[in-house]
């Protein structure tokens, strides 16, 4: 899809689509979903950050919100190298002398009046920050130098930033982080909502491996280690794998066993029972 701003052709992206429902922890839906109301001619959305250990799900909330909502969603990936053009407009050489423009999944969004989810912003560095500052606060645009426009947000365009709570990250500069608000916290779920994640996202895994992993789980969070239900997933996925290519009768726990050592390292099997060779 192409628009035009300012005399200047966009090319647009395309909405992402991701598998998988948001199970359990219905509050912080609820702050999410209420950070995007606008509730006077007079009020703004607000630009919520999802803020949480790798793997809780803070992609996962952020889209089934959006889902709710029945808009199209946007997903942007930042890194450390993420730079201002990246995050906004991204001049591409097409032919002889001529420069195509072509706008991100963020500025997608804004055009279209879709969701854009910036994922793991906390990665970037400040001066990518800086190029969102005037999206972020009342007046909702952003400039491009490459493409020399000005571009509005629509009325119902939302944002929200997840952020990983751990060492690899950069510090927001202060005027990003009163422009991020609220912040909304995801914690490990309960036992019978981690059960349920397992159960939606492995549904072809019996109970004994369900039930097997989301004990491994609830054992680590106990202890406040790092594994998240992203870890519990690949540990049945690759378990029941174990088992099916056996050339022999590999045992279910055995196999589960070896594929905790092998998914998360022999540190992790303190969180399991032994089982024997």
């Amino acid at each position: 899809m192409v628009v035009d701003i300012e005399g200047v052709p966009l090319h647009l992206a395309h909405p992402d689509e991701l598998p998988g429902e948001w199970v359990g922890q219905e509050e912080v839906m609820r702050q999410l979903l209420a950070a995007w109301l606008v509730i006077d001619p007079q009020d703004m959305p607000m630009n919520p950050r999802l803020i949480g250990k790798p793997g809780v799900g803070k992609t996962t909330l952020a889209y089934a919100a959006a889902k709710r909502l029945g808009r199209d969603i946007y997903i942007m990936q930042a890194t450390v190298d993420t730079r201002p053009e990246d995050l906004i407009v991204t001049p591409v050489i097409e032919g002889a002398s001529r420069l195509r423009y072509v706008a991100s999944p963020l500025v997608t969004a804004m055009v279209r009046g879709g969701i854009a989810i910036l994922d793991e912003g906390n990665r970037m560095s400040e001066k990518s920050w800086a190029s969102l500052a005037p999206l972020l606060d009342t007046r909702r645009y952003v400039e491009s130098i490459v493409a020399g426009i000005k571009i509005k947000a629509h009325p119902m365009f939302r944002m929200v930033a997840t952020m990983n709570d751990d060492a690899s990250t950069f510090d927001l500069p202060e005027y990003i982080h009163s422009r991020l608000q609220p912040q909304i916290f995801i914690d490990f779920p309960e036992r019978d909502e981690e059960y349920q994640i397992l159960k939606e996202n492995l549904p072809f895994a019996d109970d004994q491996v369900l039930q097997y992993v989301t004990e491994f789980l609830q054992q680590a969070h106990a202890s406040d280690e790092r594994y998240t239900v992203r870890d519990g997933i690949n540990i049945g996925r690759f378990a029941m794998k174990l088992k099916s290519c056996a050339s022999d009768e590999i045992q279910e726990r055995q196999a589960l066993y070896l594929a905790v050592a092998e998914t998360l390292g022999e540190e992790a099997l303190r969180y399991v029972p032994r089982v024997p060779a």
